[in-house]
Formats: structure tokens, C-alpha cells, sequence
């Protein structure tokens, strides 16, 4: 019998690079220590030391992220630019910190206090907002790459994962400690055994995409999968390292060799996908009843249906019957005990050909027939809508009783394995006491308490980023999910390292630092761009301007959803269908029956609900949230694309939502201001872009309406300017 290494040599080329690679041994052990150890000194992998804040006495510094600026700065030789007005500021930080667009009668309010501390008690009323958990968790769902289904060809649905979502919300909203947020994703089942939340938030596991189909599987490959989607969400959501790229091999450019690749890997071998009843007995037994109940009321109709379909099905299954190779009419005549595997196969190919499809049906039944049956149907999907909901359960992971072995793989293929590794860490971070157990319990709550020590060189400074990339636009490291040596450097390291060191002092309070940047002296900057300054630091890395940003996809339709006064401020539930593009349907359902396979909500104000809350869906997506660079969630998205194409303006001008919600902000503005044209005017400006209109802007509102416009049109453009859809 042949070696495997022989076995392998027949592949060529791809034996070749099967074979590129020896096993380890005790020399590859040590030469690999050294290897990390001479990359140890990178910035990223030195736990942050906090500066001193830099000896300057301005009133420009408001807190001490201005001092870190403007030092820099001053050393490029740059000034911040003017304060933006109160209707900008208050435009921005409502937006930042809710993703919607402020009320009149909150801007007139912040107008009017002329009081000292007139803007932080504005930021103050944000932060307790419920919309600021709904505005932070839009933002982390993308770097989780969290959606409603599973991805690939099926991309089937999932009841229960709605409830991590809620989680998040629900987190950023009471301001958990960003550590104890990490522990309960990462391990919440070990660290806080009984706690729902706890247990809920496992869901982080299963955020991403999961590839299922029909038909043989191989298994190890199907788990192979699995385990590389989880390995390499913790290295992209709380290391900021590239871990995946070492899955095949020692990473190219970072101190990960495939063995830490696997070794963090065989920290997830014992874990498992559970979804996890959390409601009582009496809940059970209450949905158990309700459903019966349900099927009863179903029944009837379907077993109508049935035998309406009946003679047509029997008709078209004898037509096919008599099409059949003679071949598969012999097996059939065997009775099904009786049959060898040969004739097992066959058997079933010839089921597969006298399949009787609902389009074959729908075609040949009669006109009385079909309208029975159609009738019949509506009336089944109606009572599907009061299909009792299930029993709350956690979309969630749990241990095996052992864990399976864990081995380096050549080139990543779950078929050649190397040597076994034992749970494990990256060891380019060294210093932390943290060891993995053997066992297969508590593996998990191990890597979350390494990951949320206070002596950890990362975790705090990746949150940290984020935070200031949210709120500034561009991340102190551009690379969020990469603080390699491929990715950005810091523009000012010491800020960040400032910062880092404050969120673990505060209790690793996410509100704690994003009131210091909004209350900034730089954040409160005008968006005006200054030539002279554009030309040391056309980026503006030195944050010298206030950085203009386009609005999010969903903040786009939910800021239209907020001026049309149709916006449903319902918190958290299942996920939401609304109302789609014949051309979505089709592309959704290429092969299915044409009714109720996209069952929209029956009370119309869920289709008003924010977008946060529609079924994301990762193969197909809304166009005006597609077209506004919604990511597809099949991978994490640290930074959203912002693109520019004429689907935009189609999208803002055309689509049936948009103009649906014109001719609703025109029915809100007569029902406030009459038939009064100045104050519809006035109003509109105020609702779309929190200021009143300039008087050339009110001429020509007034010459477009006195000319026989449409106060619906007017306000269809309102929501196209470019001034609608930006953060000034």
C-alpha cells in the first residue's frame, strides 16, 4: 500500500504544495518562538501606557482629546477651523448618536438655551436615548457581520436569531461594560451559567454565514467551516489581526504561525450550535396547546386543497409514468423491502422524474379550479399570519461532553492533517495570565477573560478606535479590523493610547468615550473645507475640520421614514418584511409558488419600523439599502464602502417607498401649517435639514408651487439634496 505522502505526490501540483511544509517538531517549535519574538516589539502588541496629556493652555481644549490634536497640529503647522453653528451641531450630534434627523421642536429648544451647558445637556438627553443602542448596534452587527439568514444558496431563515440583535441594542443602551459585552459573547454560557442575556449573547457565534445544503455532506468539512468562522471573528471584531490568514499557512506579514491559527481554533472544537429554550414549562405547554389549535384550523383547508389537486396530480404523475424508461418501471414493480441498493438508486431517480411540481398542477386545472384552489390558499396564508409564536429561545452555542482533537491542517484541508494542538492563544501577545484547559469546558471563558485584561495589548485599543472612527469618520488606526503590519499606522498614537487606557479606568464604558469626543472642541468644528489646509494634510489625519459624512444606508431610509412623520419607534421583535420590488420577489423565489412566500407584515405601521429591524437578508437586499452600500454580512465590515452612482439618485427619486413617503410628508405639513405656503416651506426645511431656508431657497420653493408644483414633488427633492443624506 501506498504512503500518504506518495498518495499526495499523485495530486501534482496541488501534492506539491500539500508536501511544501514538513510536520513540526521541537526545531520548527523553537525557530517559530523566535520568529515571533523578534515582531513581539510592534506597536500593536505593547500594552498601551498612559501618556501624560501634552502642557497646553488654550480655551480651544474642552477635553482632553483636544489637547492630544491640537498639539499635533500645531507641530504640522495647522489650526482647527470655526465652530459649526448650533442648527450643524445639533443636525451632527443627533444624528451621531441616534441616526436620526432632530425634531423641530428639539432644535428650537437647543436654540433657545442660551444657558452654559446648553450642548452637553443636549448630548446628555442623546445618550439616554433608546435610539443610541439602536444607532451603536447597526454599527456593530456589521463588524459581526450578523443578518436574519444563513447565506449561500438556501439562505433559509432563522426564528430566533432576531434575539442577539435585541441583545446588542439592549447592551449599548444600558451602557454594559464593554469587557463583560466581550465575556458574554465569547463564553456567556460558562462565565454566567442561568443568565438569559448571557446565554442569548453566545449568539455572536452564529452571527455569521453558515453554509447548509442538501444532499451527502461531508460533515468534517461542514464543521472545517464552522470552526474557520468562528476563529476568525475573534481575530477581526476584538483583536484587530488578520488571524484567518493563517489558516493555511504562518501568516505572510504578522507573528501568526498556522499552529496559533489552530491552537486559538481548538478553543471552539468543544463548542457546538444549540438553540436553547429559555421559556417556562407553562410556556411550552401554553405554545403546544395554541399550536395544535393553529394546525386544526389549517387542516381543512389543506386537506380541500388536496383534493382539489388530487385528479390533476394523478393524471400528470400517469403521464410521466408512461414517459419512464422501462428500466425504472421495473424497479418500481419491486416492492420497496425487497430491493437491492442497485435498485434503491434507481427507485429513487424515478421518484425524482415522476415528481408532480405545483407549476405542472397550476397549469392544467380547470378555470373553477383554479379559482377554488386560489381562494382556498389566501385563506390559509391569512390564518398563517396568526401562527402562535414559539417558545423564546436562545440562538446559542453550548459545549460537548469532549472535545474532538484539534490538528494543523495543510493549506487548510480538514483531509491532511499535522500535528494535534492544544488550546491556545497567540503568542505574539505574551505576558497574560491566561491558560486554555484541556477539557472541554471553560475553554471559551478562558480566551474571554485573556481577551478582556486590563494588560491587553489590543482589545481596549480596537473598541476605542471604533468608537472614534464612528464619531470622527475616519478611525485614528483606517484599518479597524487590521492593526497589523499591513494596516494603518496610528495618526496619533498617543491619543489612542490615552483613550485606551480611560475606557478600562471607566469601567470600559462605551458612553464614557463617546461624550468625550462630542464634546470635543474638534468635534464641534465646521465640515468647511480650507484650501491652504488642504494642502499640508489633504486627508485631514490631523482632524483639523470636522469630517463631512454620508448617512448610512438604513439611516437614509429611516431619516425619510422620520420627516414623512410615518417613522414606527417600536422597539426590538422579529424581524420585519416589507413590501418588495416584483423584481426582488423573482429573484428570491426563481422556483417556488408565487404567493405568500414573502409574507409582509398585516398591520402596515411595521412596514415603518427603523431598518435595523427588516429581515436582512444576505443574498438579496432592498435596493435602496443595496444601492446605498448596505454590506452583504458575509463578511465583517469594519469601514462601509461610500460609492457614488446614478442608482442613487434613481433609488431617492423613482423607488415606490420614497415617493410613497413625499406624498406622506406633504400630508404632514398640511395637517401642521394649512394651506399656508411659507410656513410648508419653512417647515420642510426645518423637518429635512434642522435649519430654515435661505431666501433664494424660499424663492424658489415658492416659484415651483405657484407655477402648479406639486407639494409632494417639492418635498421629493428635499430628501434627494445631498444636504439631506450627509452628516455636516
Amino acid at each position: 500500500m501506498r504512503s500518504w505522502r506518495a498518495g499526495i505526490r499523485s495530486l501534482g501540483f496541488l501534492g506539491a504544495i500539500l508536501l511544501a511544509r514538513p510536520e513540526l517538531c521541537a526545531a520548527d517549535l523553537e525557530k517559530e518562538e523566535a520568529w515571533i519574538a523578534k515582531r513581539r516589539s510592534f506597536w500593536a502588541y505593547q500594552k498601551p501606557q498612559r501618556p501624560r496629556l501634552p502642557s497646553i493652555s488654550d480655551p480651544w481644549i474642552r477635553t482632553p482629546v483636544d489637547a492630544f490634536l491640537l498639539e499635533a497640529m500645531r507641530e504640522k503647522r495647522l489650526s482647527p477651523s470655526p465652530a459649526a453653528s448650533k442648527e450643524t451641531l445639533i443636525r451632527r450630534v443627533t444624528l451621531d448618536l441616534t441616526g436620526l434627523p432632530p425634531t423641530p421642536g428639539e432644535i428650537d429648544a437647543f436654540l433657545r438655551d442660551t444657558a452654559p451647558g446648553a450642548y452637553e445637556r443636549l448630548v446628555e438627553r442623546l445618550l439616554a436615548s433608546p435610539q443610541y443602542g439602536e444607532r451603536w448596534a447597526q454599527r456593530w452587527l456589521d463588524v459581526v457581520r450578523y443578518a436574519d439568514t444563513n447565506g449561500f444558496e438556501l439562505d433559509a431563515e432563522r426564528p430566533h436569531a432576531w434575539r442577539y440583535r435585541d441583545y446588542v441594542v439592549r447592551s449599548f443602551n444600558r451602557d454594559k461594560p464593554y469587557d463583560r459585552f466581550v465575556q458574554e459573547q465569547v463564553a456567556g454560557d460558562e462565565l454566567f451559567p442561568g443568565d438569559k442575556e448571557a446565554l442569548i449573547a453566545t449568539g455572536f457565534h452564529r452571527a455569521g454565514p453558515i453554509h447548509i445544503v442538501g444532499g451527502n455532506q461531508d460533515e468534517e468539512m461542514n464543521r472545517q467551516e464552522v470552526l474557520t468562522e468562528m476563529t476568525g471573528a475573534i481575530g477581526s471584531v476584538f483583536l484587530g489581526m488578520t488571524i484567518a490568514c493563517a489558516r493555511c499557512h504562518n501568516h505572510k506579514f504578522d507573528p501568526i504561525p498556522q499552529s496559533d491559527y489552530y491552537r486559538l481554533q481548538a478553543v471552539f472544537a468543544a463548542t457546538e450550535f444549540k438553540d436553547t429554550v429559555l421559556a417556562s414549562d407553562s410556556e411550552k405547554q401554553a405554545y403546544e396547546v395554541a399550536r395544535k389549535a393553529h394546525q386544526a384550523r389549517l387542516k381543512p383547508i389543506q386537506e380541500e386543497i388536496a383534493r382539489i389537486e388530487k385528479p390533476y396530480r394523478e393524471r400528470i404523475r400517469a403521464q410521466k409514468f408512461a414517459a419512464l424508461d422501462q428500466r425504472y418501471k421495473d424497479v418500481l414493480a419491486v416492492a420497496e423491502s425487497q430491493r437491492d441498493e442497485k435498485q434503491k438508486t434507481l427507485a429513487k431517480e424515478a421518484e425524482a422524474q415522476l415528481k408532480v411540481s405545483w407549476d405542472e398542477v397550476l397549469a392544467v386545472l380547470s378555470p373553477e379550479d383554479r379559482e377554488r384552489r386560489a381562494a382556498l390558499r389566501q385563506k390559509m396564508h391569512r390564518l398563517e399570519y396568526d401562527e402562535p409564536e414559539p417558545p423564546e429561545t436562545a440562538y446559542g452555542v453550548q459545549n460537548l461532553e469532549k472535545a474532538p482533537p484539534t490538528h494543523i491542517l495543510k493549506v487548510g484541508d480538514h483531509r491532511y492533517k499535522l500535528d494535534p494542538v492544544s488550546p491556545g492563544f497567540p503568542r505574539v501577545i505574551a505576558g497574560l495570565d491566561a491558560q486554555a484547559p484541556e477539557t472541554a469546558a471553560n475553554r471559551r471563558a478562558a480566551l474571554a477573560r485573556w481577551l478582556t485584561s486590563v494588560d491587553h495589548p489590543l482589545v481596549a485599543r480596537v473598541m476605542v478606535n471604533r468608537i472614534w472612527q464612528f464619531r470622527m469618520g475616519t478611525g485614528l488606526v483606517a484599518t479597524p479590523n487590521d492593526f497589523g503590519a499591513l494596516g494603518a499606522r496610528p495618526t496619533h498614537p498617543q491619543l489612542l493610547d490615552w483613550l485606551a487606557t480611560e475606557f478600562i479606568a471607566c469601567n470600559w464604558s462605551v458612553k464614557t468615550i463617546d461624550r468625550l469626543i462630542v464634546l470635543s472642541s474638534a468635534y464641534r468644528q465646521s465640515a468647511a473645507h480650507d484650501p491652504a489646509k488642504a494642502k499640508i494634510d489633504p486627508e485631514n489625519k490631523f482632524y483639523w475640520r470636522m469630517n463631512r459624512r454620508r448617512l448610512e444606508a438604513e439611516a437614509i431610509r429611516d431619516s425619510i421614514l422620520a420627516v414623512s412623520g410615518k417613522l414606527n419607534p417600536q422597539l426590538g421583535g422579529k424581524p420585519i418584511k416589507v413590501p418588495i420590488e416584483k423584481e426582488v420577489y423573482d429573484s428570491i423565489f426563481t422556483e417556488a409558488e408565487p404567493d405568500n412566500l414573502w409574507p409582509v407584515a398585516l398591520d402596515p405601521n411595521q412596514h415603518y419600523r427603523r431598518s435595523l429591524y427588516l429581515l436582512n437578508k444576505r443574498t438579496v437586499r432592498l435596493p435602496l439599502l443595496a444601492n446605498f452600500d448596505q454590506p452583504d454580512a458575509m463578511s465583517s465590515c469594519p469601514v462601509r464602502a461610500v460609492s457614488t452612482h446614478a442608482l442613487q439618485a434613481l433609488s431617492l427619486m423613482n423607488s415606490e417607498f420614497v415617493r410613497q413617503q413625499a406624498a406622506f410628508f406633504a400630508r404632514r405639513l398640511q395637517a401642521e401649517c394649512g394651506q399656508q405656503q411659507g410656513c410648508q416651506i419653512r417647515r420642510a426645511y426645518r423637518l429635512a435639514l434642522a435649519r430654515l431656508p435661505r431666501p433664494a431657497e424660499t424663492a424658489m420653493a415658492r416659484a415651483f408651487l405657484d407655477s402648479g408644483g406639486l407639494l409632494e414633488d417639492f418635498l421629493l427633492a428635499m430628501v434627494n439634496r445631498n444636504e439631506f443624506v450627509y452628516i455636516p
